[in-house]
């Protein structure tokens, strides 16, 4: 009895586990999360095949400031983007002020480089990373976009996450083709958040970076493609050089 009862106890484990990550998959406004690997595609892998395939435009007129003020509070809870991403992936979080402003917190793990990293405020330590850096989108439609889209795009938590800062800093603007996190348990979630992110705000790719996505993303069973996030215009009360 005893053991056919743990036999039992382990499978719900596990199904559980399953149902959980699958659960978290699914919403864009989730934390992080490793997605084991194994053939198969999904809804990711499918989507990709929705993204225009043109060539990289000049960064010609690029700047941070096109894309409005930073950490701009566009869904209006009175909390800057910033610390609505801490508070949604950090564990043990604290706050200086009220239930805004994070002072400090673990990020377990860091999904792009697969070790805990502790967050206090001041020290870099744990960065806020755009999935679609934003000098990537300006090349693939942002630069034609009105001021309201791409502060949504700056702001969306579809489009967010806090990663730690170490193998966040190697990234700069690179897309699917030319940078990937270190940790493989994260490449499937990484690369189906850019898909989302591009297919919701009608970003192009280019053919090497859509190769890429598929190589990835053919090697990721069942992979959802994430949703959720902001609306991709902003209130008119913010506006962008």
């Amino acid at each position: 009895m005893r053991g056919g009862a743990a036999a039992a106890a382990a499978v719900l484990i596990v199904l559980g586990a399953g149902v959980s990550g699958c659960k978290k998959d699914a919403m864009g406004s989730a934390g992080p999360q490793e997605t084991a690997g194994g053939g198969g595609g999904g809804a990711a892998l499918s989507a990709v095949d929705s993204l225009t395939v043109k060539g990289r435009a000049p960064k010609t007129g690029y700047s941070r400031e096109r894309f409005g003020t930073a950490w701009a509070d566009t869904d209006s809870n009175r909390c800057d983007t910033r610390d609505d991403i801490l508070k949604r992936d950090l564990k043990d979080v604290k706050f200086s002020d009220g239930k805004c402003k994070v002072s400090n917190g673990v990020l377990e793990p860091d999904p792009y480089g697969g070790k805990d990293v502790t967050f206090t405020r001041g020290r870099s330590l744990v960065d806020i990373d755009h999935l679609v850096a934003l000098s990537d989108a300006w090349q693939k439609g942002a630069k034609y976009w009105d001021a309201s889209k791409r502060i949504a795009l700056a702001n969306d938590p579809l489009n967010l996450a806090a990663v730690g800062a170490s193998a966040n800093r190697s990234k700069g603007d690179g897309d699917t083709a030319t940078w990937l996190p270190p940790n493989k348990g994260y490449r499937c979630t990484y690369v189906a958040g850019q898909v989302a992110v591009k297919k919701k705000y009608g970003l192009w790719v280019t053919a090497s970076e859509k190769a890429a996505m598929k190589k990835v993303l053919s090697g990721c069973s069942g992979q959802k493609l994430p949703s959720g996030g902001n609306p991709t215009d902003a209130p008119k009360r913010f506006t962008a050089n």
